[in-house]
């Protein structure tokens, strides 16, 4: 298994998650845990993907995400598990 964190960051608009969840599923990327809230109008997702069933590698798939990202006004990243936690020790 390839775990891969995304996180969504932005303002709340229709479609967010629509947007994310169709990319994903159409390049076989499962989502095996997802917190999603809304605050005083900000939206913030984060999902736990698999990527090992993809045919696009984490690079690729961060680049488009990025790009989905840009044309519907949030801030995606996707980065793979291994170097999340790194980033994230206390």
């Amino acid at each position: 298994m390839k775990k891969t964190i995304i996180t969504v960051v932005g303002n709340d608009t229709v479609g967010i998650i629509a947007k994310v969840c169709t990319y994903l599923a159409e390049n076989n990327v499962n989502i095996l845990d997802i917190s999603q809230t809304i605050v005083q109008g900000y939206f913030n997702m984060m999902m736990i993907t698999d990527t090992s069933a993809s045919e696009k590698d984490a690079a690729t798939i961060s680049k488009d995400l990025s790009e989905i990202g840009d044309k519907i006004g949030v801030v995606i990243r996707c980065q793979h598990e291994d170097i999340f936690n790194v980033m994230h020790r206390i």
